[in-house]
């Protein structure tokens, strides 16, 4: 049996990550709403990566890992652009220029808060 872990894209262009060990159920079951709460306002959802892995110890493993990265790690990984992945996971003062493949925007929100994305 193999357990997996993804990522979706929503309406609102929010990623979230989880885990499960049936794929096409648990898409399917955010597509109609059937669970409820940050998912079911947010339709639909797209599947932008998934991965395998042998146990769900490890499928679980990768969604939290995966859960802390930032939304430029995240597309990043989505793509498969692994030096981009390598780029993301140094902290931002150690960070030389940005890989070829990457040109990074940023941003601040109104109340001040910055954040990091690829175009």
């Amino acid at each position: 049996m193999a357990f997996w872990s993804y990522i979706l894209l929503y309406a609102d262009g929010r990623y979230y990550t989880g885990h499960t060990d049936e794929l096409e159920r648990r898409i399917a079951q955010h597509q109609s709403g059937e669970i409820e709460g940050f998912t079911s306002s947010r339709l639909p959802v797209r599947l932008m990566w998934s991965q395998d892995f042998p146990t769900r110890t490890e499928a679980l493993e990768a969604e939290l890992r995966v859960k802390k990265w930032s939304r430029a790690k995240k597309e990043a990984l989505i793509r498969g652009d692994w030096a981009a992945i390598s780029h993301f996971a140094k902290p931002p003062k150690e960070r030389s220029i940005a890989p070829s493949s990457v040109r990074v925007e940023r941003s601040r929100d109104m109340n001040g808060n910055g954040s990091e994305s690829l175009s």
